[in-house]
């Protein structure tokens, strides 16, 4: 498939505005029950302010892959039967209870805690919506597996963390000992999740063959056209135009950055001796991950061999 990266930064920026969400609302279940934590109350309020900000930029995003902007609330006359619509109501829904999460810590409106498991629950919905999107697509081999859902929400909590522990080191410094470990265990979660989606789609092979795209019943069919003689909605939108090596090269880099960089980078701030010195490599950590999230969600889109290109693909 050809990546879109409006796409791309939608899921990637609402993943990492939901996993810094469960993150908060985590630790407020944390330090209510266990004894010897606490929490600054302007941790939780820069944090919600954090996730609507990034959820609000990936909605913003999301705008530029409509052809008809204008038309968009239509997306969510479908619910009862596309995952598209649902995700269309979840994440403003996501975004709403955060807001009220993070305004009930500024203000000291009732039971925060409660409304964070709202959040909570709202950003796990809101994830599966997403995921489903694409897992949902039997025909697209490397999307349809719970892999897909499983990698959407193991990396958009490491993210979460990474930036939760990122800031922690400016206004919390105590709570880095208590992120970064959690931020860690999640971004070695995603890299496993992850190569085994990879080892997966390595071993998938395709339903369709030349034969049954072009119905020719012979033992040896060899193309050399694409079928067009000039460029077309079909050449354009369902294959991304690069070569193997490129592709490899994509991979090697965003299991690099995504998890390698990080979980070094993570394990090197939280050891650090000054706030400020950790937080700038905490802050290198989330960045250098990001960039790495935005590498592997091209790849993920990329990775789908959609079945007309078995026809469509070649351009000789």
């Amino acid at each position: 498939m050809r990546p879109a990266f409006s796409v791309i930064f939608l899921t990637t920026l609402c993943g990492a505005a939901q996993g810094l969400l469960l993150t908060l609302v985590a630790l407020e279940a944390t330090a209510r029950f266990a004894a010897g934590v606490a929490v600054p109350s302007a941790f939780y309020v820069v944090g919600a302010a954090l996730a609507v900000v990034l959820g609000a930029l990936g909605l913003l995003a999301s705008f530029f892959h409509l052809g008809h902007p204008e038309r968009a609330w239509r997306a969510i006359a479908m619910w009862r039967t596309s995952w598209l619509s649902r995700e269309c109501i979840a994440l403003p829904a996501f975004l709403s209870f955060t807001t009220v999460y993070g305004l009930a810590h500024w203000l000291g409106w009732g039971d925060t805690l409660a409304i964070g498991l709202i959040a909570a629950a709202a950003s796990i919905v809101l994830f599966v919506c997403t995921a489903m999107i694409y897992a949902c697509l039997r025909f697209l081999q490397e999307w349809a597996s719970p892999l897909t859902l499983v990698n959407f929400t193991l990396l958009g909590c490491a993210s979460g963390c990474t930036l939760a522990t990122a800031y922690a080191a400016w206004l919390a410094p105590a709570l880095v000992v208590m992120l970064a470990p959690c931020a860690c265990v999640l971004t070695l979660a995603g890299c496993a999740s992850r190569l085994a989606s990879l080892m997966r789609n390595a071993r998938l092979k395709p339903k369709s063959t030349v034969q049954s795209a072009t119905g020719i019943r012979h033992g040896k069919v060899e193309q050399n056209s694409r079928g067009f003689t000039a460029s077309a909605f079909n050449t354009r939108e369902f294959f991304h135009g690069q070569n193997a090596g490129t592709l490899r090269a994509i991979k090697a880099g965003f299991v690099t950055a995504a998890f390698a960089a990080p979980f070094v980078l993570i394990g090197a701030g939280a050891l650090a001796p000054r706030s400020g010195a950790a937080a700038l490599v905490l802050g290198a950590a989330f960045v250098i991950q990001y960039v790495g999230l935005i590498a592997e969600r091209w790849f993920f889109f990329a990775d789908a061999a959609h079945p007309q290109n078995i026809y469509y693909q070649r351009a000789s």
